[in-house]
């Protein structure tokens, strides 16, 4: 089984409007209501795919029942913490001659609230799939990433990493399954400046050295680089195509690389190009990648 852990979930208030003017009434001629937040976007991208996963974190209010009742019209099983004191956040996303976003703050997240989730994710058993996204909100101790792992070390569940600096750095001591960093954020946490795949290849190697099983670097249009536990050396540019909305796509690739990986039953290469896929996929539209243009892209690398 699959779960994903998003800490702080959302309702995207996405809205565009021509020529934004500050200070002045401004009108959309587009809206949409969505359910946000990286974990959750791996879940919808999966069961895009043909994939179940169960969604789990935190919720509170009539914002975070929306969140659900949302997922579960997607035909995604939900286990959420009911949080007491506050509500799940919107987020609006504006998008006109620039790109803006409000972001709320979430609800009071307390330690019982934090058992709960411990609670739930001892429930996991021996070759589930576990992706763990995202910043840790305010509300929540800042080595929650760490305290996670700890936790599930030693049990047999394959654990995907998607965060930056200090929360990736610190849990590579428990060997995550995998990782998924993009270039910046690899060159930020070895306080260099990565453009191109030559020049990722031997950080992605270095990472995996200090702890990750398994590598994958996004690199937006310049591709992405892939160091599998075996050795294996994987690159590719991205798939051509004219990008609409960068948001999800590094949520995209890694539920596409997971997909390709259990279709093929652990084949590093096809898990790899669904990944690359997946994430252009999202890249050149508004939404999430479906199974059909990712086949699509598919087809067009070499």
């Amino acid at each position: 089984m699959i779960y994903t852990v998003t800490f702080n979930p959302s309702l995207d208030y996405v809205v565009r409007v021509k020529d934004f003017k500050a200070g002045q009434i401004n009108r959309t001629y587009f809206e949409e209501i969505q359910p946000g937040g990286k974990g959750i976007n791996v879940s919808v991208v999966l069961k895009n795919l043909g994939h179940d996963s169960t969604a789990l974190g935190f919720m509170a209010g009539f914002t975070g029942r929306e969140i659900q009742d949302e997922l579960k019209q997607f035909g995604i099983g939900t286990d959420f913490i009911e949080v007491k004191e506050g509500l799940s956040r919107i987020n609006v996303k504006m998008k006109s001659n620039e790109e803006t976003e409000i972001n709320g703050q979430g609800p009071k997240i307390t330690d019982e609230d934090i058992e709960a989730l411990y609670e739930k994710l001892d429930q996991l058993k021996e070759g589930d799939l576990l992706v763990i996204s995202g910043s840790v909100p305010n509300t929540l101790p800042g080595d929650m990433y760490e305290r996670i792992l700890s936790k599930l070390e030693g049990r047999g569940i394959r654990i995907v990493v998607d965060a930056e600096k200090d929360l990736l750095v610190n849990v590579l001591k428990y060997h995550p399954f995998l990782i998924k960093p993009n270039n910046h954020e690899l060159g930020d946490i070895y306080g260099v400046t990565l453009k191109n795949r030559d020049e990722v290849i031997p950080y992605a190697k270095k990472i995996q050295e200090d702890g990750a099983r398994n590598v994958l670097i996004s690199m937006a249009g310049e591709g992405a680089v892939f160091v599998s536990e075996e050795g294996r050396i994987l690159t590719s540019p991205a798939p051509k195509g004219r990008v609409v909305n960068s948001v999800g796509a590094g949520d995209s690739m890694v539920a596409g690389f997971l997909s390709g990986y259990m279709d093929s039953r652990g084949d590093a290469e096809a898990a790899f190009k669904t990944g690359i896929c997946t994430g252009s996929a999202s890249a050149f539209k508004v939404g999430l990648a479906t199974r059909e243009e990712v086949e699509a892209l598919m087809k067009t690398l070499p």
